[in-house]
């Protein structure tokens, strides 16, 4: 893996959505009105005959998806996550999930990744999306990953869901990554404690398990691109030996991988105690800085490494993450 502050490309999603279509005639790409935001222009210039755009009526959207399918093309539909999820939410039940389509919904600025206030930030659309059926929820941590979900899911059975930042997107994995569809990725082993953690907050995770182990604490790290269906035995595997467990996602701590952990360990009576590290039942806010909101509801660095500390019952000041300074072209952990 690449070392903070991480390089960073743009597009990636726009770029392997194009490559995939010129090997796949029935990929079809839909628009709610945010083209550019969501890197579909590429899509757009290179197969306009199969780019549809739908305006800024994201629930009609979903239902031409579903008919879309329905004769045979492979739809991704595109938009931001809470246009994806909470304004059409009957439509993607009754229109893509009852009858499990293959539809793709991309939903873009996940969580407080966007300082646009609560109208714009997607901060429950997993735990929606994970409580359909036949949904498949992907949220995956950098442009490798993205590069290689995009071929993954074209083909898997019933509908998908994945959330996906915007702008610039870190490299963190070297190119021999291997992202899958079914299991997590154990990339740091720790026996005192284990960060189970998705998407954006991967690199935070990663970030924390230095610190901790120049404190002395043994910090695994587990990479979960995919929360339903969950890796359970994977995820079991990995925090057998730990004295605690820390999930860190950038969305709410209720219904997202936090909640799928604590069912795994639930379940499985691991009997190991658990933190986590999200949106504590809270909306956020605007702001001019999205490094802000993640300071301020608790999902930077430090405050997991200030979390596993305290579960893990050091009395001592816990040690602080190093504040990176991304130049242009690179991207920090906050």
């Amino acid at each position: 893996m690449h070392e903070a502050p991480y390089p960073t490309v743009l597009k990636p999603y726009g770029r392997a959505l194009v490559e995939l279509a010129r090997h796949r005639p029935e990929v079809v790409c839909l628009s709610g009105d945010l083209t550019r935001q969501c890197e579909i222009d590429l899509f757009q210039e290179e197969f306009p005959d199969r780019f549809v755009h739908a305006g800024m009526a994201e629930a009609n959207m979903m239902s031409m998806a579903g008919a879309l399918a329905r004769e045979g093309l492979i739809p991704f539909v595109h938009t931001f996550g809470v246009f994806a999820t909470r304004r059409p939410y009957d439509q993607v039940v009754n229109a893509i999930a009852y009858p499990n389509l293959p539809v793709r919904i991309i939903g873009f600025m996940p969580g407080v990744s966007t300082p646009g206030g609560p109208s714009h930030q997607a901060i429950e659309d997993v735990a929606l999306m994970r409580a359909l059926p036949n949904m498949t929820v992907v949220d995956v941590a950098d442009a490798v990953e993205i590069a290689q979900v995009v071929p993954a899911i074209v083909d898997h059975p019933g509908p998908v869901y994945l959330r996906l930042k915007r702008g610039e997107i870190p490299v963190i994995f070297e190119e021999d990554h291997r992202f899958s569809l079914t299991s997590a990725q154990h990339l740091v082993h720790g026996e005192d404690v284990v960060l189970i953690a998705s998407g954006m907050m991967l690199s935070a995770a990663l970030q924390a398990a230095q610190v901790l182990a120049g404190a002395g604490v043994s910090a695994g790290v587990v990479n979960v691109p995919v929360v339903k269906p969950i890796d359970r035995a994977g995820i079991l595997r990995a925090v057998g030996p730990a004295d605690a467990v820390v999930t860190v996602e950038n969305h709410s701590v209720i219904g997202g991988l936090g909640s799928a952990v604590a069912e795994i360990l639930a379940e499985a009576g691991a009997g190991v105690p658990l933190r986590r590290v999200g949106l504590q039942d809270t909306f956020a806010e605007g702001s001019k800085s999205g490094r802000y909101l993640f300071e301020k509801y608790g999902l930077s660095t430090q405050h997991v490494v200030d979390t596993a500390w305290s579960l893990l019952g050091r009395n001592t000041e816990a040690p602080r993450a190093p504040a990176h300074q991304a130049e242009q072209g690179e991207y920090a952990p906050v």
